[in-house]
């Protein structure tokens, strides 16, 4: 939708291309991805496929922004390695509310990946305090702090073989992993 605010060609440049290897790099056994929200649900069934991995749903309900009610799982995690699923991670609070009620329905672990590290308010303590085994994010925006449970990915190779493409009137399309 945001190609709709340009008057020139805009591409959009997929996470995965970088995620997805980190995390096979991982082996992880019994590998269940999971949305923290309703919204996400395509995102994650994208991801899963990846993986051939089932997916689960976080319901939420939010009294107001930035404070959640309650959150119901809709599907099984027991005994899973659960990876959480979103596009941005802003104060923390949705991720890890999220692990921490995945991990008591019998969850072996727990990891999120957020492209977009927005990490705002009590963010790097809410991720810190947190039963998240890591959070996943990017380098598209520059991260204040360090954390041992953080892991930044570069997409610096991906947006060079993006330009290099546009250069050469090469597909953009040749980047994104098939599944």
């Amino acid at each position: 939708q945001i190609q709709g605010f340009f008057d020139f060609p805009v591409d959009h440049l997929d996470g995965a291309a970088v995620f997805v290897p980190y995390f096979r790099s991982l082996k992880l056994e019994n590998m269940v991805i999971a949305s923290p929200d309703v919204g996400g649900v395509s995102r994650a069934r994208a991801f899963a496929k990846y993986f051939g991995a089932d997916i689960v749903v976080c319901d939420k309900h939010r009294k107001r922004a930035n404070e959640i009610a309650s959150i119901q799982v809709i599907g099984d995690v027991e005994g899973a390695n659960v990876v959480l699923l979103d596009d941005l991670i802003d104060t923390g609070g949705t991720i890890t509310k999220a692990a921490k009620i995945i991990m008591e329905k019998g969850a072996k672990s727990v990891r999120a990946v957020a492209t977009h590290p927005v990490m705002s308010g009590a963010a790097y303590e809410n991720v810190n305090n947190s039963v998240l085994e890591e959070l996943v994010v990017t380098d598209t925006i520059p991260m204040k702090h360090e954390s041992p449970k953080i892991k930044v990915l570069t997409v610096a190779e991906l947006f060079a073989k993006a330009i290099r493409n546009v250069h050469d009137h090469e597909s953009i399309s040749t980047l994104f992993l098939q599944v």
